[in-house]
């Protein structure tokens, strides 16, 4: 009998171990649990599992009574690894005990595998990052380069996607991989309505820095967040560096670095990614044309658009609007 009991809904599997991080275990749960669809329907069954069921111990002094062993990774479309305590132990060149190893062999091999910071170690061991581009706690990345040093470890991001494999930096970016798989699943609509829900930023880069050593400040004393605001508002006139620079009375070097110490990115990329996002918004939520959404959204010419849309999502506009409204109109 199967461990899920919702026909039709996508099956996540959460694989906790001793010590496991109980904070990026819930991650996974709140996120998925709460997409729903335009019935008020959820969308995802989330279950834990882990080498056995019953109580496992996590970094602090709660436990976990986890119902499912290993079985229900079986039966998943998605599995999710959080980090462990053990994860830390340095431990060079140790195979996966034969247990843990066996457990990750039930994986389908048509399931979608993520990890959470130190989670990553374990796909590493098990195989599953052989040949990926991958990321893990910047703190850790010494020591996962000295046990993997044929794998390609980006530390200086939050997130990675390879198809398959995805991994995330460690905690808050459990949240931001969480919105990715979402919004690559159902839609920028929903992953948006899932982050005024859990209230969490709608989107963050993947390729955002992972760590910002000044800390980002709060919207009042930011410098550069009047600028950003006026950005988002005025997307159809194409600002430019120079003209959020004017917003903050700065000179375009000195608005370029504050932006950076604030948001871990370029200017220019952030506008990308606020014009992609406006792009998406309204190529499922409206039925402008893509000359309209184009103006809209800020690039300017339909042929940007769809040069943008394409290398971003690898789809045409007109086949990103399908997929998620289901509209068979003519190409956009």
């Amino acid at each position: 009998m199967s461990v899920f009991t919702r026909p039709g809904l996508h099956r996540v599997a959460v694989f906790v171990r001793h010590g496991v991080l109980p904070i990026e275990t819930g991650i996974v749960h709140r996120m998925f649990g709460r997409v729903r669809d335009a019935d008020d329907q959820p969308l995802y069954e989330v279950l834990t599992c882990a080498l056995e069921p019953g109580v496992v111990t996590t970094d602090t002094d709660l436990t976990l009574n986890v119902r499912h062993g290993p079985e229900a990774l079986a039966e998943a479309q998605t599995v999710v690894l959080p980090a462990a305590e053990e994860d830390y132990v340095e431990r060079p060149h140790d195979p996966l005990v034969p247990e843990l190893a066996a457990a990750l062999a039930r994986i389908p091999g048509h399931a979608r595998v993520a990890s959470i910071c130190t989670g990553a170690f374990v796909l590493a061991a098990a195989g599953f990052l052989d040949g990926c581009r991958v990321t893990t706690h910047w703190l850790s990345a010494g020591y996962f380069r000295a046990m993997y040093p044929h794998i390609d470890l980006d530390p200086d991001v939050l997130y990675t996607d390879n198809g398959r494999v995805l991994t995330a930096a460690g905690v808050a970016s459990g949240i931001d991989l969480s919105l990715h798989m979402i919004r690559t699943d159902h839609g920028a609509s929903v992953a948006n309505e899932v982050a005024r829900n859990t209230v969490v930023p709608p989107h963050r880069d993947g390729g955002q820095a992972q760590y910002i050593r000044r800390p980002v400040p709060d919207p009042e004393r930011s410098a550069t967040a009047r600028a950003r605001s006026w950005a988002l508002d005025h997307l159809h006139l194409r600002p430019s560096l120079a003209d959020m620079a004017e917003r903050e009375a700065m000179s375009v070097r000195t608005f370029t670095r504050r932006f950076r110490e604030e948001t871990g990115m370029s200017p220019g990329r952030w506008i990308n990614e606020q014009k992609l996002d406006r792009a998406r918004q309204l190529l499922e939520e409206s039925d402008l044309s893509v000359d309209r959404i184009a103006h809209e959204a800020g690039f300017g010419t339909a042929v940007s658009l769809r040069q943008h849309v394409h290398a971003e999502l690898g789809v045409s506009p007109s086949a990103y609007r399908r997929t998620f409204r289901g509209t068979p109109d003519a190409e956009v």
